[in-house]
């Protein structure tokens, strides 16, 4: 399978405990034979995430052996830009060629991007993050993970 991890995964990963021992023990993300992709913008969240919470040199290394199993996708592309656009606004329920049968959702910008990349990539996005949920229909494809179920 073609994976795109969001953010929320990726520090579950970095964590490297029950939970995330679970996780891997049904999905095989890591230990499978998958291509997995980690978006630029995943990238500096989680760096940023570091920083702010003053991660130690295991921490660190463990989130770069991590990263060594992903291919990373940059957003400066043409397909991902116009997608972003037509993600935020489809989610605002500004697309007039596709109407939305929902309120309009205000997405975290970073999170457009990570859309954007899994539908120009046709990548199934793995994330914990119900605010992908109105773009399942036409945009992506998700995995949403409760990890209260993997306690």
């Amino acid at each position: 399978m073609n994976y795109i991890l969001d953010t929320n995964i990726l520090l579950t990963y970095v964590r490297d405990n029950v939970v995330t021992q679970n996780i891997e023990n049904e999905l095989n993300l890591i230990t499978g034979n998958h291509n997995l992709v980690v978006s630029v913008v995943s990238v500096g969240e989680i760096k940023s995430i570091a920083k702010q919470n003053k991660w130690g040199e295991r921490r660190i290394n463990r989130l770069n052996d991590l990263f060594l199993d992903f291919i990373r996708t940059e957003i400066n592309t043409e397909d991902i830009i116009e997608k972003y656009a037509e993600i935020d606004t489809f989610s605002q329920g500004k697309l007039t060629e596709l109407p939305s049968d929902f309120t309009a959702r205000n997405m975290g910008k970073n999170d457009i991007w990570i859309a954007a990349t899994a539908s120009v990539y046709n990548l199934e996005l793995i994330t914990t993050d119900k605010d992908f949920e109105h773009l399942r229909k036409n945009y992506l494809n998700i995995n949403l993970i409760d990890l209260k179920n993997f306690k």
